[in-house]
This record gives C-alpha cells, structure tokens and sequence, in this order.
C-alpha cells in the first residue's frame, strides 16, 4: 500500500522548520558521475521507501513519472512507500526530516531544487539514504541520480534547427540549476551542429506548474520570433504545448510522451523514464550497495531516456538524420566532454556522424 500525505500534514503534526533559507539553485560543479549496475550477490535488505514531491502526481510529466517510481519499487522490492506531493521550497526541509523520523531509509527528493535541503538534513539522519533525483549533492548517505538531458535535448536540436523558418529557436522552463542548464546546452549544441549562426534563447518562470506564467512565457518568446520551442514543465506543459499550436509554431514534449497533448505542434518529446530510473538505485539500496555519488543514465539506458513519437512535419530523412546521430552517440564518435565557454564550466561535443 502507498500511503500518501499532503503539505497540510507536514504544517500540523511535523515539528518545527529548519530554520535558515533554502538555497534554490543547485550547485552548477557536478561531483564525478557514474552508470548504475547492480549487481544481485549481496543480500537484500528491506527497505521503507518514500518520495517527497514539488508538484502533484497527475501532472503526467515530472511529478507523474517521481511517483510511478514508488509503484516500481513496490512492485519489485515490495516494503512500504509513501509520498507527500506540492512541496515547496519552505518546507522541503521538514518534509524530508518528517521521512526520516518515522523510519523510512531510502527518501527521494525529486529535484534539483532540492540540493540545499538533503544537504542540510541527511547529516542529522546518518542512518537513511537520501537521492536527489535530478540533483548533484553527494555525501555518506547522499546520491545524486541525473538523466543525461543534453543527450536528448541534442538530437532535439538538431530536429529544431532543421525545422526553424525564422532561425530563433526558444528553451522554457521552471527554475534554472544543473539539469535544465545541461539541457539547453544540449538543445543549443544540437541546433549548432545544424546551424552555427541559429539564436537560442531561455526563460525560466520560477514555476512548474503555474499555466498562466507559462503562457505568458511562451507567447513572449514566439513574439521575439521564436518557431520552435522546447519546454521542461510539469502541469504548464500542455499549456505550453497547446499555445504552441494555436500560435502555428512547433514545441518539444518532455519527460513523457506528450504528442496526443497538442499533435499538430508536437515535434517528439524527450522520454525520460524516472520512475524505472528512481526503481533502479532503489534496487541498489536493497543489496547495500548505493554509495554517496552522482549516477547519470543516458541513452545507453534505452528503456529510460529515449525520444517519443514523431510529429508529422518530422520527415523520414530527418528521422534517419536523428537516428544516425543517436548511434554515433551511443558508439562514442560523439562525445559531450567538459570544457570552458566564456569563462564558464559547461560541456562541449567532439566529433561527429
């Protein structure tokens, strides 16, 4: 059984905040990362799951995919999970303490935004193990688990610049931290490799979820001349997406396949299979051996990060043009590799199809 809690639980019966502020945005030095393969000779050890969510659980996109993730683990390992959905950033905190002190020993904080919060409570829970799931804290009791974004949002570039008449194409999300910075730069180096002089602009609405902001957001960048955008939200993004049709441009589905959402604008979307993801370290935990550091899958996961269906304007050729980029990724003839742009850390790409 998943039990579920609300934000209004964590206010009455949790006991007093943290105090101090919240830092919002993660830390952009990511620690070193690694693949995850778990192996099945230790023994298993149960364990009390639970997810601690920024939006609600019928987003279908991100918060959706966070909670499928505990109907993975209850499936496969069994033991109890639990939830509490709409955190925001006052709370992160005690939701994650709340956890902790009632015996659960693997609690996911679904969020980069997150960071500062695991941080700031896994010291004073040594014994339970904290996944920032698009994060990058580590420690003892800290993991980070990252989908390799800027692999997708690659290939979804190069789709964009191809398909942009105007040349202006336009990256929307929530909050800018780790995960969202390495997927514009996916999307802007993707489009280069089509079209070095294309312009790529960013906004970010401070909010996931809030449908008026994004609205408001898209339709200023498609007034700036952008025809082809790409969001990351979570209960905005058919709005984004619908906008984008009304509007005769084309847009990009994220973390589910969100074509029927608003098919003539649709392009594909870059899948991102969180719930197997989160399922996966999970497993880890139950034979002892998740350890306090960054685990990214990409690509090579293809049951996890993969792009969806193809719009009807995406062409066969365009398609075959993706699908040789893909494999060249994936045989390592390109390769996104750290490097320095305008005095910033960021990832380059090597080589080519």
């Amino acid at each position: 059984m998943t039990a579920r809690f609300n934000r209004r639980y964590f206010l009455v019966t949790g006991s007093a905040a943290l105090t101090g502020s919240v830092l919002l945005k993660a830390c952009s030095n990511s620690p070193p990362s690694t693949t995850v393969s778990p192996t099945a000779t230790s023994a298993v050890k149960p364990i009390k799951t639970a997810i601690v969510l920024p939006g609600v659980i019928t987003d279908k996109a991100w918060n959706q995919a966070g909670y499928g993730g505990l109907t993975e683990i209850k499936t496969n390992l069994g033991g109890e999970t639990t939830y509490v959905e709409k955190i925001g950033q006052a709370d992160q905190a005690e939701a994650l303490s709340d956890f902790a002190r009632r015996g659960f020993n693997l609690i996911y904080a679904h969020g980069g935004q997150f960071d500062a919060a695991v941080k700031q409570v896994a010291a004073q829970f040594p014994d339970t193990f904290f996944v920032g799931v698009n994060g990058v804290a580590t420690g003892a009791n800290i993991a980070s688990l990252q989908i390799d974004h800027l692999q997708a949002s690659y290939l979804c570039g190069i789709i964009a610049a191809t398909l942009s008449k105007s040349k202006k194409i336009a990256y929307l999300a929530g909050q800018e931290f780790q995960a969202t910075k390495e997927e514009l730069r996916g999307l802007v180096l993707g489009a280069q490799s089509i079209d070095p002089k294309i312009q790529v602009t960013s906004s970010f609405t401070g909010d996931w979820n809030d449908a008026a902001k994004a609205k408001e957001a898209a339709e200023a960048l498609i007034s700036a001349g952008a025809d082809v955008v790409y969001q990351w939200l979570d209960n905005a993004a058919a709005t984004v997406l619908q906008t984008a049709a009304d509007q005769g441009i084309f847009a990009f589905g994220n973390t589910v396949d969100q074509l029927n959402i608003a098919p003539k604008a649709v392009l594909t979307s870059a899948v991102k299979r969180i719930d197997l993801a989160i399922a996966k370290l999970a497993a880890l935990a139950s034979q002892n051996e998740l350890k306090g550091q960054v685990y990214t899958l990409g690509l090579e996961e293809s049951k996890i990060l993969y792009l969806g269906k193809y719009g009807t304007a995406v062409s066969t050729e365009l398609q075959a043009t993706v699908k040789k980029n893909e494999d060249a990724i994936l045989a390592k003839k390109i390769t996104f590799e750290s490097c320095q742009e305008g005095g910033k850390d960021t990832r380059c790409v090597k080589g080519t199809a």
